[in-house]
C-alpha cells in the first residue's frame, strides 16, 4: 500500500516530470512565435493585419473554450487522460502547417494548437497544484510557467534561426512533430493526481472548511462577475494575454519595419518569454510569502509601461531591455493569478474554476490579435501597440481597487 503525502519535495519526481512535459508544451507555441507572422506576409502574401493575425485569433478562442471544458472533464475522467488527449491533437498542428496550401489551413492548425495547449497546459498546472501543499501553490505554478515559457523562448529563438538559415517552411515545423511525439511518451509515464486531490479534500474537511460542490453554472458566475476577487483575477488574466496576443502578432512586424533582421527579431521575440519564464522561478514563490494582490497590481502596470518604452526607444539594445521588463511584468502576474484562483476555490471545484479563469485569460489572445489587427489596419502598428497597453494598465487599477488578498481565503 502506498501512503501519499502532499508537497513538492515529497513528490519531487512526479513534479519534475510534469515540469519537463510543460517545457515541450511551451515549445509547441514557441515554434510559431517568430515564424508564423512573417510566414503569412512572405509566403501567403497577406497585406491586411487582421488577416495576418487570424491564426492567433483562432488559437486564442479555441484554447479559451477548451480551457473551460478541460477542468470539468478532468474532474470526471482524470488529469492524465486529458493530458494525453491534448498531445494526440498536437501532432496534427505542424503537419497541417507543413502541407498548407492556403492560409485557412494554417488557421485551422492553430485551432488544433489551441486545443492542444488548453488540454496539456491546463493539466500540468492542475496536477502540480494537486500534489502541492497550500503554502506552495505560488511556487508550484511559478515553476510550471517557468518550464512552459522556457520552452516557448528556446523554440522561438531556434525556429527563427532555422527560418533564417533555411526557409519559413517546412524546416522549423519538423521540430513540432518531434516535440509532440516526445510529449505523448512522457505523458504515458506520469501518474494521475486524483488521489492527491482526494487527500487535499480530506485535509480541508479536517480543517472544518465547508466545501460544497458547485455546478458549472455557479462556478462560471463566481469567476466571471459574482465574486469580486475571482472576477478581478479573470479580467487581469484577460488583459495580460490580450497584450501577449498583440505582442505575438505585431512584434515581428514592428521590428521588421524598424529594420531588424529575422535573427535579431528572433532574439527579441525569444527574450520576452525567456524573461517571463525565468522570473517566474521567483515571483510565484514570492507571492506565497508577501501575498498576491501587490504582485498582480504592480505586474500589470509594468507590462503597460514596458510596451510604451519599446515604442519610445529606437535601438536594438533598448528594445531588448523593454522585452525583459515586459517579461518581468508578465512573470509577476502569471503564476500569481493562478495561485490566487486556487487559493479561493475549494479543491472539489478548483479545476473547474481554473478552467473558467483560463477561459477568460486565453480569450485575451484572440481579442488582442483582433483589436491589434483592426487598429493596425486603420492607424498603424505603433498606435495598435500603444492602445493595447491601456488594457493591462486598467486591469492593474481594477485589481488595486477591488481585489482582496487571497492567501488563506476560501469561498
Amino acid at each position: 500500500m502506498v501512503f501519499l503525502k502532499l508537497g513538492i519535495k515529497e513528490n519531487w519526481l512526479q513534479f519534475l516530470l510534469l515540469a519537463v512535459i510543460n517545457v515541450f508544451v511551451g515549445s509547441m507555441v514557441g515554434i510559431e512565435r517568430t515564424v508564423l507572422p512573417l510566414l503569412g506576409e512572405k509566403q501567403f502574401g497577406l497585406t491586411s493585419m487582421s488577416a495576418a493575425l487570424s491564426f492567433i485569433i483562432s488559437f486564442g478562442f479555441s484554447k479559451a473554450i477548451v480551457n473551460y471544458f478541460a477542468g470539468q472533464i478532468a474532474d470526471y475522467i482524470g488529469r492524465k487522460r486529458v493530458l494525453l488527449l491534448g498531445w494526440i491533437i498536437g501532432v496534427f498542428v505542424p503537419l497541417l502547417i507543413i502541407v498548407a496550401h492556403k492560409w485557412w489551413v494554417v488557421v485551422l492548425a492553430n485551432v488544433l494548437l489551441g486545443m492542444n495547449q488548453g488540454l496539456t497546459w491546463s493539466m500540468t498546472v492542475n496536477m502540480k497544484i494537486d500534489i502541492s501543499k497550500q503554502n506552495e501553490r505560488g511556487m508550484a505554478v511559478g515553476l510550471n510557467e517557468f518550464a512552459g515559457y522556457s520552452g516557448v523562448a528556446v523554440m522561438a529563438a531556434v525556429s527563427g534561426y532555422i527560418a533564417s538559415s533555411y526557409s519559413f517552411r517546412p524546416e522549423p515545423f519538423y521540430l513540432g512533430i518531434a516535440v509532440a511525439l516526445v510529449g505523448i511518451v512522457l505523458s504515458t509515464v506520469v501518474r494521475d493526481t486524483r488521489q492527491h486531490l482526494q487527500l487535499q479534500m480530506g485535509d480541508a474537511q479536517k480543517g472544518k472548511r465547508v466545501e460544497q460542490q458547485l455546478s458549472a453554472k455557479e462556478v462560471f458566475q463566481l469567476v466571471t462577475w459574482k465574486h469580486k476577487t475571482l472576477s478581478s483575477l479573470s479580467f487581469a488574466g484577460l488583459a495580460t494575454n490580450l497584450k501577449d496576443g498583440m505582442a505575438w502578432g505585431l512584434f515581428p512586424l514592428y521590428f521588421t519595419v524598424s529594420g531588424l533582421s529575422v535573427r535579431q527579431i528572433g532574439v527579441i521575440v525569444a527574450i520576452y518569454p525567456a524573461a517571463w519564464g525565468l522570473f517566474q522561478l521567483v515571483t510565484g514563490a514570492l507571492s506565497d510569502k508577501i501575498g498576491r494582490k501587490w504582485m498582480i497590481t504592480y505586474g500589470m502596470l509594468l507590462q503597460s509601461f514596458a510596451i510604451w518604452f519599446i515604442l519610445v526607444v529606437n535601438h536594438f539594445f533598448f528594445w531588448v531591455v523593454g522585452a525583459v521588463f515586459l517579461g518581468l511584468g508578465t512573470a509577476m502576474v502569471y503564476p500569481t493569478l493562478q495561485a490566487a484562483t486556487s487559493d479561493v476555490a475549494a479543491p472539489c471545484w478548483r479545476a473547474s474554476a481554473m478552467g473558467v479563469y483560463r477561459f477568460w485569460r486565453d480569450s485575451g489572445y484572440a481579442l488582442g490579435a483582433l483589436i491589434a489587427g483592426m487598429v493596425a489596419d486603420v492607424l498603424g502598428v505603433t498606435w495598435a501597440m500603444g492602445l493595447v497597453a491601456l488594457l493591462p494598465f486598467s486591469a492593474g487599477v481594477l485589481v488595486y481597487a477591488r481585489m482582496d488578498e487571497t492567501i488563506e481565503e476560501t469561498v
